[in-house]
């Protein structure tokens, strides 16, 4: 928000300049961005007259004007204008001038002749070329001809102002308006304001309440919808000084009527509308919400298709504009309307955030909405605009105002007490001060006994509900920098990580190890990524918290699974043809217990990876082998090695998001630990991904459980180790791991490991059988084994393997 100096001047007075009001704002809470001079450059620029015009010698363009500055002697000034003449009244640019335009005037010589300045244009000047006729814009700028000699330009032109542009905080809403910061001014200076007498006169005998009705469907968006109506309408140009209040706040004046909408806006801190009355279908005007596909065109001649979740007003047919943000073009005020409906309303102020930013419409409105106003000032804000078109001359008013206001508002009450502020604040404040402090910001404060005080909230401080408000209030009109700085005092105590943000960064560190790169995602997600990635539609993972106010609407959702943020950055890289990727991330998802919220829901750390693409970096010394099911299914197994997870099992299994036959479970026990598999390929398409994507998606709570924690060490061994291969011949859909674990319980007690070797299908072995070739290896810690004893074993597994799965010794 922005502001003139003028137009704070207007209400109340004070002696500081600028800068210390900027400051003095500052340091109270209301911080002010920029000081804006609307004079810088004109410091020496006045107004001078041509009193003597002649023809430059050695030239057939230039002229030389003797000009009277308003001092003892003319000022010989040579120009190459030719819209100037003897008489007339210009700004002049002294020696030493600094011009808006970066010009630097000085001393010269044109031709041989001195000049001692410069006559200037409207653009030399950063005048508003667009409130500028035509002869205006063009050549020096001419000024009236009683305008008096010698004085600064900036108070003929009206530049003589400051604006001060203001980055309030969000729950500061009081203060986006003129009549809040002077209440700020007048706190800080103790001068009284200045307030406008505001009354109109109801000089017309029709009663608004027979000529339009206003009503509220959506009541949880719209606290109150108030009326007025104006009729004989003379829709003009707004007085010169409304002009350059508006233009101080940043608003374009368009006419008399919208521009005191507008005024009466920046002034109350109360948005406003106008509609055409003839061009309200059925003379009657609701706050309700859009429905779906309704057509809703506004003010900027764009026309957008309403998805059902927008405040409107309506008329009888069709919404009239988009609630507290920018009215319809069929309601608009122009040069031929007559009768005129103003409307003050209070709308929800995070509803109208979410339509301003679904529509990509912002406006000076909306934003004061966002923030919330004070819904006890529709009334004051109609007789406003009502007196000041009244005075104007533009209209004359109907008998009485259309109300709704169906749950009026409570007022806001607070207990408190001296010792509480002071402990919070570290201050040692009489109570009596604290009283002064919140009366003259409008609390209510009223004495309860021994240093207890009831306050009473005014309408206007929505953000003031906890003695903590109060607090800060009186921190902040106290001065922070007279609350002493002090030196904390507690325990001091140690930092460091848990136990488990350790684990967390060593998942990490051995997954960076193995080549992969950590993302990072947003916690956000959307029912099209569940649907992309086939979600069961009875899934638990579909049951996520909706976001009141998402950063975008393509993601409303909280997450519940974190394969949809690592599938959504994938095809971010596919997009950027970034086709070589090994991603994984470390991060919450959501689960709630029940929908809507009544507990906070279950934080659930996950690890997810992804890889695809080539094995190896593009080289000239490297293949072009594609990664495949065994390279996930082998960062997994050192990921577990690292963490001292083991005597798992793996086996095909089943995941939502994986390919049927291409995924693999890692079990402790009937518990899954970690699931791997190839993306499914109705996924792939979904999310229209050409090449083989391999996934893993893990539990952190479920690997913490199952890691090592106490390690015992043994001896290198003194004794060799004694292999047999044995190769046997089985149905094909027999687990490798199934067989492993058939050989290690009846290896006996010198069986040390088992290695698969070789897996064959093909002319030599039957149909529907293949041939499976492991490596055993027998070893003893006390003594070198006989061949004897190994064979033994052998034997005893050979025996258990034909048993178990029917196999066949491969000849």
């Amino acid at each position: 928000m922005q502001v003139s100096i003028k137009w704070l001047k207007d209400y109340i007075d004070f002696d500081w300049s600028a800068e210390e009001l900027a400051d003095r704002f500052t340091m109270a809470g209301v911080p002010v961005e920029n000081v804006i001079r609307a004079d810088e450059g004109l410091d020496k620029v006045v107004t001078g007259r041509i009193e003597k015009l002649t023809k430059h010698p050695d030239s057939d363009h230039l002229q030389i004007c003797q000009m009277n500055v308003g001092e003892k002697e003319l000022v010989q000034i040579i120009t190459g204008a030719q819209n100037v003449a003897e008489g007339q009244v210009v700004p002049v640019a002294m020696v030493g001038a600094h011009l808006p335009n970066g010009l630097h005037i000085k001393k010269g010589k044109l031709r041989g002749l001195p000049s001692n300045g410069m006559l200037c244009s409207a653009g030399e000047l950063h005048l508003d070329l667009t409130k500028l006729t035509d002869e205006q814009k063009d050549g020096i700028y001419i000024l009236p001809a009683d305008t008096p000699v010698g004085v600064p330009a900036k108070d003929v032109l009206g530049l003589d102002d400051v604006v001060l542009e203001f980055e309030l905080t969000a729950n500061r809403g009081d203060c986006f308006s003129v009549i809040g910061l002077v209440r700020e001014i007048a706190v800080l200076t103790g001068n009284k304001p200045k307030w406008p007498v505001i009354a109109c006169k109801e000089d017309d005998e029709a009663k608004a309440a027979d000529m339009v009705s206003v009503g509220i469907e959506a009541r949880n968006l719209c606290d109150r919808f108030s009326a007025r109506v104006i009729k004989n309408v003379k829709i003009g140009p707004s007085p010169e000084w409304m002009q350059q209040r508006l233009e101080g706040a940043g608003i374009r004046a368009i006419n008399n009527v919208v521009d005191v909408t507008n005024f009466v806006m920046i002034e109350l801190g109360q948005p406003m509308h106008a509609y055409d009355y003839d061009e309200i279908t059925g003379h009657t005007l609701t706050a309700r919400l859009a429905k779906e596909g309704e057509n809703l065109h506004t003010l900027d001649d764009s026309s957008r298709l309403a998805k059902g979740t927008e405040l409107v007003i309506a008329d009888a047919k069709h919404p009239a504009g988009l609630a507290g943000i920018m009215g319809g073009l069929e309601t608009e005020v122009t040069e031929k309307t007559r009768t005129v409906v103003l409307e003050a309303a209070s709308f929800n102020g995070p509803s109208i955030r979410r339509t301003a930013r679904a529509c990509g419409l912002h406006s000076e409105a909306s934003g004061r909405f966002e923030r919330g106003v004070d819904v006890t000032n529709t009334l004051r804000a109609l007789e406003r605009a009502c007196q000041l078109l009244q005075d104007m001359g533009a209209c004359t008013v109907t008998q009485g105002i259309v109300d709704c206001y169906p749950d009026k508002k409570q007022p806001v009450t607070i207990d408190y007490t001296t010792d509480e502020i002071n402990r919070r604040l570290g201050t040692a404040i009489p109570g009596e001060e604290m009283v002064k402090i919140l009366t003259s910001l409008g609390f209510a404060v009223e004495a309860k006994g021994n240093e207890s005080y009831h306050v009473t909230v005014p309408s206007w401080r929505n953000d003031c509900t906890y003695m903590e408000d109060l607090s800060e209030e009186v921190a902040r009109i106290y001065g922070f920098d007279k609350i002493a700085s002090t030196t904390p005092f507690g325990r001091m105590v140690q930092g460091k990580q848990s136990a488990k943000q350790n684990f967390v960064d060593k998942i990490k560190h051995t997954l960076t190890s193995l080549g992969m790169t950590e993302e990072l995602s947003f916690a956000f997600t959307s029912t099209d990524l569940f649907d992309k990635l086939l979600v069961p539609e009875d899934s638990p993972l579909r049951q996520a918290i909706p976001i009141l106010n998402p950063l975008t609407d393509e993601a409303p959702l909280v997450r519940t699974c974190l394969l949809t943020s690592i599938m959504e950055n994938a095809v971010r890289n596919f997009s950027r043809k970034n086709n070589d990727i090994k991603l994984f991330d470390v991060a919450p998802v959501f689960l709630p217990k029940q929908l809507p919220l009544t507990e906070l829901p279950e934080e659930r750390l996950m690890v997810a990876g992804l890889i695809t693409g080539r094995r190896e970096e593009v080289g000239w010394n490297q293949g072009n082998e594609m990664v495949d099911f065994f390279d996930m299914k082998g960062i997994v197994e050192e990921l577990f090695r690292a963490l001292g997870i083991s005597k798992y099992t793996v086996e095909a299994g089943e995941h939502f998001a994986m390919h049927p036959g291409k995924t693999a479970l890692f079990k402790k026990g009937r518990e899954v630990i970690a699931s791997v598999g190839e993306l499914h390929p109705q996924a792939a398409e979904n999310f229209g991904i050409k090449q083989k994507v391999y996934l893993f998606e893990m539990d952190v709570e479920v690997l913490m459980k199952y890691t090592g924690k106490s390690f015992h060490f043994e001896s290198l061994p003194k004794y060799p180790a004694i292999a047999r291969d044995l190769a046997i011949v089985v149905d094909e859909d027999v687990a490798a791991a199934d067989i492993e674990r058939v050989i290690a319980k009846n290896g006996g007690k010198h069986f040390k490991d088992v290695t698969l070797f070789d897996v064959y299908t093909g002319e030599h072995v039957a149909k529907g059988k293949k041939s499976m070739a492991f490596n055993l290896q027998f070893q003893s810690k006390d003594k070198t084994l006989t061949d004897e004893e190994a064979d033994a074993a052998f034997k005893n597994i050979l025996k258990a393997v034909e048993k178990h799965f029917a196999a066949e010794l491969r000849a």
